[in-house]
C-alpha cells in the first residue's frame, strides 16, 4: 500500500507515514485495495499500519476504523477477506528503540477496535523485535480474531538471524498466533528464514521486501520483469510449503498477479484435479 500510495504522488511523511493518507486521498487508498483485488489478490490488508495513538495521536480510532471500512467497501464479494494490520510502536528497522513486552497495552488498544470493526484476520507485522512481536499478538489474540504475525529480519537480512526469527516464531505462536511470516525482509534474502520457520509453525509463508533499488526485483524496475523475478523466489517459499505469499515494500500489482498465477497453476497441477 504505501509503495503504491507513493507512485500515485501522495506525501506519506513520518510518523504517521501511510496512515496521513486516509485525510488526504482515502480515494486513492480505495482504488489501491481494488487493483489488488483486480490481479487476483485475496486477503487485503486494510491501512492500519501507523494508526496507533503514539503515530496520529488522538483521532486514531477514527482513521482505524477509516481504513478498514475502505478496505471492505473496495474488496467485496466471495473469498476475499480483510486484514487489520498492527505495526510496531516505533521504526520497524530499529528494534533498540522497541518497548519490548511494555507494548501489549498500546497494541491492545488497536487490536480492539480492530476486532470490532470484524476484521477476518489481525496481522502483526513488520516486527523486528521478538518480544513486542509476541506481546502484539498477545493482546490481538485475546480480541478472538485469528491472528497472524510477520517477522522481519530488514531489506538486508542485518536485523535477525534465522535461528532467532525461529525463536521469535516459537514465542509468536504460544502468544496465540495461526501463522508465522517473513516479512519485510529482502526477497534475496527471504529463503533462510522460511526455511527456519517452516518446523516450527504449520502454516506459513512470505511477502517480501523487494531490497535494493537497483536490484530488479520492484521499485523503479521494468514491472514484468521485476515481477517475474520476484515469483522465481516465492516458487522456493511455495516449495518449503509456504501457503500464504504476498509482496511487501517495493512490489506492486504486477507482483500479485504474477503470485496468483503461480499459485493457480500449483493448484491446477496436484494430484486428482482436472
Amino acid at each position: 500500500m504505501g509503495t503504491q500510495l507513493e507512485r500515485r504522488g501522495v506525501r506519506l511523511p513520518a510518523p504517521a507515514w501511510s496512515a496521513r493518507a486516509l485525510d488526504e486521498a482515502p480515494d486513492v487508498i480505495a482504488a489501491v485495495h481494488r487493483e489488488y483485488a483486480a490481479a487476483g489478490a485475496t486477503l487485503h490488508t486494510a491501512n492500519t499500519f501507523r494508526t496507533q495513538r503514539r503515530s496520529v495521536g488522538g483521532r486514531w480510532e477514527e482513521l482505524a476504523r477509516r481504513a478498514v471500512r475502505i478496505a471492505r467497501s473496495s474488496t467485496p464479494g466471495p473469498g476475499m477477506r480483510v486484514a487489520g494490520s498492527i505495526g510496531p510502536l516505533e521504526d520497524c528497522y530499529r528494534p533498540d528503540l522497541s518497548p519490548g513486552a511494555a507494548a501489549r497495552a498500546e497494541h491492545a488498544e488497536l487490536a480492539r477496535v480492530l476486532a470490532d470493526e470484524r476484521v477476518d484476520v489481525i496481522l502483526c507485522e513488520t516486527f523486528s523485535h521478538p518480544s513486542e512481536a509476541a506481546a502484539a499478538v498477545e493482546a490481538a489474540a485475546q480480541t478472538g480474531i485469528e491472528t497472524w504475525v510477520a517477522l522481519t529480519a530488514g531489506p538486508d537480512a542485518s536485523l535477525l538471524t534465522p535461528a532467532a526469527m525461529r525463536s521469535a516464531a516459537r514465542a509468536c505462536l504460544s502468544a496465540g498466533a495461526r501463522a508465522v511470516l517473513v516479512g519485510c525482509t529482502g526477497a534475496l534474502h527471504t529463503g533462510p528464514f522460511v526455511d527456519a520457520i517452516a518446523g516450527v509453525s504449520p502454516v506459513f509463508g512470505a511477502y517480501a521486501n523487494a531490497g535494493d533499488m537497483g536490484g530488479g526485483l520492484g521499485w523503479e524496475a521494468a514491472p514484468g520483469a521485476a515481477a517475474e523475478r520476484y515469483a522465481s523466489f516465492a516458487t522456493a517459499w511455495l516449495d518449503a510449503g509456504a501457503t500464504i505469499v504476498g509482496g511487501c515494500c517495493g512490489t506492486g500489482i504486477e507482483h500479485i498477479a504474477r503470485l496468483r498465477s503461480l499459485v493457480n497453476e500449483r493448484f491446477e497441477r496436484r494430484p486428482g484435479r482436472s
